[in-house]
C-alpha cells in the first residue's frame, strides 16, 4: 500500500491554473553563461547580481504564459518538490534570430529623441527594445531581436510549493508583476472582492490593470479588485 501511495503521488502533475513558487537558474547552453536566476548567491557568483532585485522563489500560474514555452512544458511534467534540468531550443525559448529586425536608422532619429547613440546601448522606440551594434557616420545599426534569440537555453528549475489559499494567490500575482516581497502587500478578501493595500502603491495604471485582470481570470470567485494606498506617520 505504501508503494502504491508513492506511485499515485508521482502521477500528480501540474495542471493549468495551478499557482506555484519556483526557483530557477537560466544559462546559455553553449557558453554556460548565467543570464537569470532566483538565487542571490548564484547571481553574485555569475556577475549578474542586481541590488534592486528581491531574490528567492518566484510565483507563476501554470498555463498563464508567465515563463517561456519550453520551461512551461517542463513544469507541467513536474510535481511539487521536483527538480529538473531542461534544454530549450530557440523556438520554445526566446525565438529565432530575424535578420529583418536588424535596422539601419538615421542619426536624426536619435537626435529627435535626445539620445546619444553608442555601441552596446539599449534603446526603446515605440515599445520595441533594441541594442545598438554600430555607429557609422550618419547611420546607426540597431538589433531589435531579443538578446537571447537564436540561443539554446538550459534551465535548472525546482517547484518549491503550491499556493492554494486565495489571499496568497493574490499576493503571488502582485509579486509576479512588481517583484515586491510577499510581506509588503496586505490582502483582504470579502466574497467576490479583494483589496490590496501597501505603502507607496505608485505602480503605473497598466501594471495595476495587469494585476487585476490576472487575479480575476485565475483566482476563483474574484470579480473585483481594489488598490489602497497606505500612509503612515514618518513615511
Amino acid at each position: 500500500m505504501r508503494n502504491f501511495l508513492k506511485l499515485a503521488h508521482k502521477s500528480e502533475r501540474m495542471k493549468e491554473g495551478d499557482f506555484v513558487n519556483i526557483e530557477f537558474t537560466g544559462k546559455i547552453k553553449d557558453s554556460d553563461e548565467v543570464f537569470d536566476t532566483t538565487s542571490e548567491e548564484m547571481a553574485k557568483l555569475a556577475g549578474v547580481y542586481n541590488e534592486k532585485t528581491n531574490y528567492g522563489t518566484v510565483p507563476i500560474i501554470v498555463g498563464a504564459n508567465q515563463v517561456i514555452p519550453g520551461l512551461e512544458e517542463a513544469i507541467k511534467e513536474m510535481n511539487v518538490s521536483d527538480k529538473k534540468k531542461v534544454d530549450i531550443q530557440p523556438e520554445k525559448a526566446f525565438g529565432i534570430r530575424n535578420p529583418e529586425l536588424v535596422k539601419l536608422l538615421p542619426m536624426s532619429v536619435f537626435k529627435d529623441n535626445r539620445l546619444e547613440p553608442s555601441p552596446g546601448r539599449t534603446v526603446n522606440f515605440n515599445g520595441l527594445q533594441g541594442r545598438i551594434l554600430t555607429v557609422d557616420g550618419g547611420r546607426v545599426k540597431v538589433d531589435f531581436n531579443h538578446p537571447l534569440a537564436g540561443r539554446t537555453i538550459e534551465y535548472e528549475v525546482e517547484i518549491k510549493n503550491e499556493i492554494k489559499e486565495n489571499d496568497q494567490k493574490v499576493k503571488s500575482v502582485v509579486r509576479y508583476f512588481t517583484g515586491i516581497k510577499y510581506e509588503d502587500a496586505n490582502v483582504t478578501t470579502n466574497g467576490n472582492e479583494t483589496t490590496i493595500s501597501m505603502q507607496k502603491l505608485d505602480f503605473p495604471k497598466q501594471v495595476k490593470q495587469g494585476i487585476a485582470d490576472t487575479i480575476m481570470k485565475w483566482v476563483d470567485g474574484i470579480s473585483k479588485v481594489n488598490f489602497v494606498d497606505v500612509f503612515e506617520k514618518g513615511n
